[in-house]
């Protein structure tokens, strides 16, 4: 695949260890267990595009030399791939064949292959009880890395055969060099203004903000891009007058701006980040007053999870903030 087509995210994935953003407690104790050419199950958690996958990759390929990594890595999508019959099917075939210790200079190489599941959290219950079986069988011979974005949906048998390594959001300065590196290789120029507000939008995700810096490129080319825009949040000319008519006490308006945003097709998800930044930034309002609005967003965010409607939730939400 040519440069000029390729996504950058996978195109500038980490392919070492040194080469990872961040994590440097995480990094620092799978060295030591390479060092020793050994490692055990892995529970890897934390919120998207942190470097969870990008990490286990990273190992294997310090492990196993190149013309033996397919033999002896095996990615799964779990959040495809989720049902029973594949942990009985294809896990568990590609975890009984046991593998020897070839040697390779520069490479462990240890007796084991690893099997690496990724969104495992979206597996469900029984697949997940017949793992913890699997995992108990063949461990002398695999070794499993579960990755998730949130370990409580992961039941308490698989955590407690599992290293636990918590992924936390990337650092700003981490992230901004990371990106600066990319728009140097990639020829892109733009003032420091667009990076920050590349940074504000993508919350720690550093895949989100490689992904926004391409389509910069791709849109606007050298013109100064609409980042706004481009990342999906609300404009500025639509939620701050909501959070004015909500301060105001204005029912009236608010109601007609909620219809609006809703017809431009924003979801109410979207809308309470926005609002979540605002109401935090706000000196006016009170702690209590902030506990109240995140209490009812929490409340908001499971029925939207249930199916329930968007604009009744935004609604909900914004007449709680209104006093």
């Amino acid at each position: 695949m040519s440069g000029r087509t390729q996504l950058w995210v996978e195109k500038y994935r980490p392919t070492r260890i040194d080469d990872l953003a961040s994590q440097e407690e995480v990094t620092k104790t799978l060295r030591g267990a390479i060092a020793q050419g050994q490692l055990p199950h892995l529970l890897m958690y934390g919120p998207p595009g942190t470097g969870k996958t990008s990490t286990i990759l990273a190992v294997a390929r310090t492990l196993y030399h190149p013309s033996v990594l397919k033999d002896r890595v095996l990615e799964m999508n779990a959040s495809d791939e989720r049902g029973i019959k594949i942990v009985r099917d294809k896990i568990k075939n590609f975890a009984s064949h046991s593998v020897s210790s070839q040697k390779f200079d520069g490479y462990p190489s240890p007796p084991f292959k690893i099997i690496i599941l990724d969104e495992c959290d979206s597996m469900t219950k029984d697949a997940q009880g017949a793992l913890r079986r699997t995992m108990e069988v063949y461990s002398s011979t695999t070794r499993f890395c579960l990755i998730c974005n949130y370990v409580s949906r992961i039941i308490e048998p698989l955590v407690s055969r599992c290293a636990k390594l918590r992924f936390s959001p990337l650092g700003r300065d981490a992230m901004q060099k990371r990106l600066l590196d990319i728009a140097s290789a990639q020829d892109v120029n733009y003032d420091a203004t667009i990076y920050d507000q590349i940074l504000d939008r993508s919350g720690g995700d550093m895949r989100r903000a490689v992904t926004l810096l391409q389509s910069c490129h791709t849109f606007y080319g050298d013109k100064t891009p609409n980042v706004e825009e481009l990342s999906g949040g609300v404009p500025a000319s639509l939620i701050e007058p909501l959070w004015t008519a909500v301060k105001a006490n204005n029912l009236t308006e608010m109601s007609r701006l909620i219809d609006s945003l809703t017809l431009e097709g924003y979801s109410a998800a979207t809308c309470f980040s926005e609002l979540h930044d605002i109401v935090l930034k706000d000196a006016a309002v009170t702690d209590a007053q902030k506990a109240t609005f995140f209490e009812a967003v929490a409340a908001a965010d499971k029925c939207l999870a249930d199916g329930a409607n968007d604009h009744l939730q935004l609604q909900t939400v914004c007449a709680v903030l209104c006093h």
